[in-house]
């Protein structure tokens, strides 16, 4: 409890610091563009949230450290592989300079850190074809990179809506957190803990008034963090099937597949081009109903912030399976399909204009 404690009180602290200093450095910091089509907030918003919550992993660590707890070193490595992806993501935050290329290619680095220095390499999917590919060493070190960055681009995919990804990771986490502690694994339910704590830090100031945002260094950190616990955690207890992390992260994960399918086969658009036709973005314009026409700022937030929630139940029709069957490869296989067509059946009637009722907010 103490490393989830240290984490989430630095985090909160120092992301209320950021707040409330914003005047001084919005002219860098802020998300001043409010076109775009996944842009939903009406004034300039900080969007260097990351800060925060890295600054509360660090000073979990260097807690950790003086109270002499042995996982100390264990969190320090972890937080050393994760500062590539979380300084691109976070140069561009404050310059709008670093191509989503350079973001990834930022993140497949820390995967590689964190393959060669903690470990966290996939040598088992459980997946034919896969499984052959990750038994050589190149196999695995190629399939953990583009794993890593792949769970990463997709927390940031989502990272749309006040609390929507701080939200789901640090579900994500505490499942996780459950499972290590289950097999045994205390340093790595410890470290889950932590980085729940870090996200809950920020989200208590994103959600719902939406004060600061994730950004680019935020959501690359947190979807390289959620990544490598959830490969240690197979990796270092073999009684966890190597489905259960894929069943833990796979809404943000599908929701990035299904929309490059849906832009570039169906649409013939480049699969990195931003849209607003997203799951999340759908939600958005189309069931709340209370408050179409409305372009306050009062009315635009409260809109934004009866998004997250949605999706959050999403989240957790996948979680929730995933904690009942975490060492059974078969059903943890049949979740995941009931899952995805649960998900596009969604897509479609939403898109379609033919939303169930009982998902409609009205006056």
């Amino acid at each position: 409890m103490l490393y989830l404690l240290v984490s989430f009180l630095v985090a909160a602290v120092v992301t209320l610091l950021v707040i409330h200093s914003s005047r001084s450095h919005a002219h860098f910091s802020a998300d001043v563009d409010l076109s775009g089509p996944q842009k939903f907030h009406a004034a300039p918003v900080p969007r260097i949230g990351g800060v925060g919550m890295f600054t509360g992993l660090l000073c979990c660590i260097l807690v950790a450290a003086f109270t002499a707890r042995p996982d100390w070193k264990f969190g320090a490595m972890l937080l050393a592989c994760g500062l590539p992806a979380f300084l691109a993501g976070l140069v561009e935050d404050l310059t709008k300079r670093v191509s989503p290329a350079k973001r990834l290619l930022a993140t497949a680095i820390s995967a590689a850190l964190g393959s060669w220095l903690l470990g966290a390499t996939i040598t088992k999917t459980d997946i034919p074809g896969i499984d052959w590919l990750v038994s050589s060493a190149a196999g695995a070190w190629i399939a953990t990179v583009f794993t890593v960055s792949g769970v990463a681009n997709a927390v940031n995919i989502i990272d749309g809506f006040n609390g929507l990804s701080s939200m789901c990771v640090s579900l994500m986490l505490l499942v996780f957190a459950y499972v290590a502690y289950q097999v045994g694994d205390v340093t790595l339910a410890l470290w889950a803990l932590a980085g729940v704590g870090a996200a809950l830090g920020f989200f208590v100031w994103n959600f719902p008034a939406g004060l600061i945002f994730l950004g680019d260094g935020g959501a690359y950190f947190l979807g390289f963090y959620l990544a490598e616990i959830g490969i240690l955690l197979v990796g270092r207890n073999a009684e966890v099937s190597p489905l259960f992390p894929l069943m833990v992260c796979i809404y943000p994960v599908f929701e990035t597949l299904f929309s490059m399918y849906r832009r570039q086969i169906v649409r013939s658009v480049p699969a990195a081009l931003p849209d607003g036709i997203h799951l999340h973005s759908l939600i958005y314009r189309r069931l709340m109903r209370w408050a179409i026409g409305a372009r306050d700022a009062r009315a635009m937030t409260r809109r934004n912030s009866m998004t997250a929630p949605y999706l959050w139940m999403l989240c957790l029709s996948s979680l929730l399976p995933a904690l009942a069957f975490w060492d059974s490869t078969p059903l943890i296989a049949v979740c995941m399909l009931l899952f995805i067509v649960t998900y596009v059946g969604l897509y479609r009637r939403i898109v379609r204009f033919k939303t169930p009722k009982w998902l409609v907010i009205t006056r």
